[in-house]
């Protein structure tokens, strides 16, 4: 790879691939084309440092320690904290919760602050396009409430109805929980106007955020979302480890989640009291060294610059989407105006998983099926598709090894 040639958008991707080891792989004799970083993304070297230093120089259980690796642990660990908040430009260090992922944040808001508010006939609303977390605890919960699911549905071009989301909205809506943007694909959702009409209905709103906070500029507080929760697995952090943002106030009037050590402030078997935030939700021993490596993965977002980073994963994307449109027993699933770096296509005659397999063959990685979305592909009556999705270290002339492989694919199976 040329290093002239991959100078795009103000990155130099050849300088970016570098701090990433698993670039440098082979898969099946082929160099390693690695498109499926909806599902995760890969990890620099900073962050698998990071991983290897705190279980080589200060591993130790952190808060409540007195001697010096405890004291140097949790300080690594609080500074993630520190880092997360200035990242979703959170009012509070303390409204920033740790979670295992995006699933276990929205879990925590369903079973706490859906089974104190919710009763029966009430109504939750969530998109057409939702990841199959955010379906599933809100079809608990209305189940054991006996409360009203609602769905927005979504156009032919993949983009949610708001003149439909609107109309749904009633007096008994306490909850509205949508993706940012969807994993399957790609929409960029208008939170913003979401969340104003939500709460003028007077429902809090949940925002899944794990696939838009790679992408995208997020500033809760500019959102004014009641909760916002990603996965660091995507932001090029290790897995077992995401986020749930609440507003201050939502969170303390919130009974506990999980019982345990560091949830509390006193125990005796007569009566339990609760620790403050962010504490009071982060029972037992945490993920302490993904945690701490979590803050070097945000140090990279920072320092390639974030905006650097969208402009060259657009550019990706458009110059996909060119190439794919050419392909003509090809179709692309998704086609809003506004998408993150994801592009879903099925082709004429040939099964998703095929493609996967045939493409895996030729060294690049996509993935297949329905995504964690089926009600998605329900929608375009189709049983999956295949996915490629862009991170800042990809390049066009990986998209060009892409097209080339399609071709293959669809003569070997024609």
């Amino acid at each position: 790879m040329k290093e002239a040639a991959t100078i795009q958008k103000g990155i130099n991707v050849y300088a970016v691939r570098k701090q990433f080891p698993i670039l440098n792989r082979e898969v099946k004799g082929k160099p390693l084309v690695y498109f499926d970083n909806a599902a995760t993304s890969q990890k620099p070297q900073q962050v698998i440092d990071a991983l290897v230093n705190y279980y080589s120089n200060y591993n130790a259980n952190i808060h409540r320690g007195i001697h010096t690796l405890a004291e140097e642990a949790t300080a690594a660990y609080e500074a993630t904290r520190d880092a997360v908040q200035k990242f979703m430009h959170a009012a509070l260090r303390e409204e920033i919760i740790f979670t295992r992922g995006t699933t276990e944040g929205i879990n925590l808001v369903a079973y706490t602050w859906g089974r104190q508010h919710v009763k029966e006939g009430d109504e939750i609303i969530i998109s057409g396009m939702e990841h199959h977390s955010n379906i599933v605890p809100w079809q608990v919960l209305c189940g054991e409430k006996k409360a009203v699911l609602k769905i927005i549905p979504i156009t032919e071009e993949g983009e949610l109805d708001l003149e439909a989301y609107k109309k749904l909205l009633t007096s008994k809506t306490k909850i509205v929980s949508v993706v940012h943007a969807s994993n399957s694909l790609g929409t960029v959702n208008p939170v913003k106007e979401i969340i104003k009409a939500a709460h003028e209905a007077g429902a809090v709103v949940v925002i899944d955020g794990a696939q838009s906070t790679v992408h995208l500029d997020i500033d809760v507080q500019k959102m004014d979302c009641d909760f916002f929760v990603c996965s660091a697995h995507k932001l090029y952090g290790p897995t077992g480890v995401g986020v749930l943002y609440g507003k201050k106030k939502l969170l303390e009037s919130m009974p506990v989640f999980q019982g345990g050590g560091e949830m509390i402030k006193e125990v005796t078997f007569e009566k339990t009291t609760f620790n403050d935030l962010p504490y009071k939700y982060e029972a037992g021993t945490p993920n302490i060294a993904d945690v701490i490596a979590f803050k070097a993965a945000l140090d990279f977002i920072q320092k390639t610059g974030k905006e650097n980073i969208r402009l060259h994963e657009d550019e990706l994307l458009q110059y996909a989407t060119e190439q794919l449109q050419q392909i003509p027993s090809l179709k692309i699933i998704g086609t809003a105006k506004e998408k993150v770096s994801v592009v879903s296509f099925v082709i004429d005659k040939v099964h998703p998983q095929d493609i996967g397999i045939l493409l895996d063959n030729q060294g690049i990685a996509v993935r297949t099926g329905h995504h964690c979305t089926q009600p998605v592909m329900d929608r375009f009556c189709i049983p999956g598709t295949a996915r490629a999705s862009f991170a800042v270290y990809n390049t066009k002339e990986e998209i060009d090894a892409l097209i080339k492989g399609l071709h293959k694919t669809i003569k070997m199976l024609s």
